[in-house]
């Protein structure tokens, strides 16, 4: 009887034993998933808001990139730091700035990030207070022009092309420059009818965007261009995808102000599509990332915006996502360095700032909207 008691609680013992060397082990293996290596210049502390974000759980994203584009980076954040989920809307830019301001008015849950390529629009809502100050770890290692009062920050570097249908342009047609666009709409009327395509400020704010860019860089001459394709019965589209989806099918011939990036995915894919940079200059656009400042979630937020703007995320987004990186230390075609070889000095990538806002002001805006109303010959 004694010898039984005394088996028993030396099995107890034994138990509690293993289960406290256990736990000693799981300490031990979270301690180092916790303190595991941080990339250069990144704070002590940064563990901290990792910590942080898997107790929130998950990042909400409402942003005008293509779902199907940024499934890989989403993939691969999840699996950087499990228990961190990201809830992503893909919106047109107009509807992501109008949708996030009247939550906000409402009171009403929102995104914890915004990702745009409404320049713009971005940096008025930094201005306008929507924004949350954040000094990213990667700071450093962005070009100076692309970040603003360490609340925007520039992701991608995507020149504008101009896209055109393979089958129905001749190599030998194809425009290298604005003036050389202008002139080959003038000199086939017939052929270019109803057949040219740019986007209608008046319903995209990228592309809005865009052509004030246009104007603040090539001054007057923009105008000629338009009027061109207004003589030609352009037609006007609110997305790069219909665009690109219209001069696929022939619908339209050629297309400008297209989304450089996009151009790019689809002619891999694609034989009829085609498209040039042009060499009179090429404008660069860059998708901003801003925190809200009344964010839910905002050390996944964080861990979100350093993830994107690091060496790995960039890598993601150029190999995997079919946009172009905006970091110097990554290679290939599609990155800022890869561009810079094939382009030179035409690249003008536009700065992210209040000088983003000019066109904002509401006499400024319509001014130029009934320019360009004008111009496109839009009733």
């Amino acid at each position: 009887m004694q010898r039984e008691m005394n088996r028993r609680l030396m099995h107890g013992k034994w138990i509690r034993f293993a289960q406290q060397l256990l736990a000693g082990f799981s300490c031990v293996i979270t301690t180092f998933a916790i303190s595991a290596p941080l990339p250069a210049g990144y704070p002590s502390d940064y563990p901290d808001i990792i910590s942080a974000a898997k107790k929130e759980g998950k990042v909400i994203v409402y942003s005008v990139t293509h779902t199907a584009a940024v499934h890989p980076l989403i993939n691969d954040f999840e699996a950087l730091y499990p228990g961190v989920k990201v809830e992503y809307s893909d919106l047109d830019s107009a509807i992501l700035y109008n949708r996030f301001v009247s939550e906000n008015a409402a009171g009403t849950p929102s995104a914890d990030v915004l990702w745009s390529s409404a320049m713009d629009l971005q940096v008025k809502l930094v201005n306008d207070g929507y924004a949350a100050a954040y000094a990213s770890p990667e700071i450093p290692n962005l070009p100076s022009w692309a970040h603003y009062q360490n609340s925007a920050y520039g992701t991608t570097f995507e020149p504008l092309a101009i896209v055109y249908n393979k089958h129905q342009i001749a190599a030998s047609e194809v425009p290298q420059t604005r003036a050389e666009l202008i002139k080959l709409l003038k000199g086939n009327p017939k052929k270019f009818a109803g057949k040219v395509t740019t986007y209608d400020i008046e319903k995209s704010g990228v592309g809005f965007n865009y052509l004030t860019q246009d104007f603040h860089i090539g001054g007057n001459t923009i105008w000629d261009l338009v009027r061109a394709m207004g003589a030609a019965n352009v037609k006007l589209q609110s997305s790069s995808g219909t665009m690109l989806e219209r001069i696929s099918s022939g619908d339209s011939l050629i297309g400008y102000n297209m989304i450089g990036s996009y151009a790019h995915a689809r002619a891999r894919k694609d034989p009829s599509i085609g498209y040039v940079y042009p060499r009179d200059y090429t404008q660069v656009l860059s998708r901003l990332m801003l925190i809200t400042k009344n964010a839910r979630n905002p050390n996944a937020a964080r861990l979100w915006l350093d993830y994107i703007l690091s060496k790995r995320g960039q890598t993601v987004l150029a190999n995997q996502a079919d946009l172009f990186a905006l970091r110097s230390d990554v290679g290939g075609d599609n990155s800022a360095a890869g561009l810079t070889r094939q382009l030179g000095a035409s690249l003008k990538p536009v700065q992210v700032g209040i000088g983003l806002l000019v066109y904002l002001d509401q006499a400024k805006r319509m001014e130029f909207m009934k320019t360009w109303q004008q111009a496109v010959k839009k009733p």
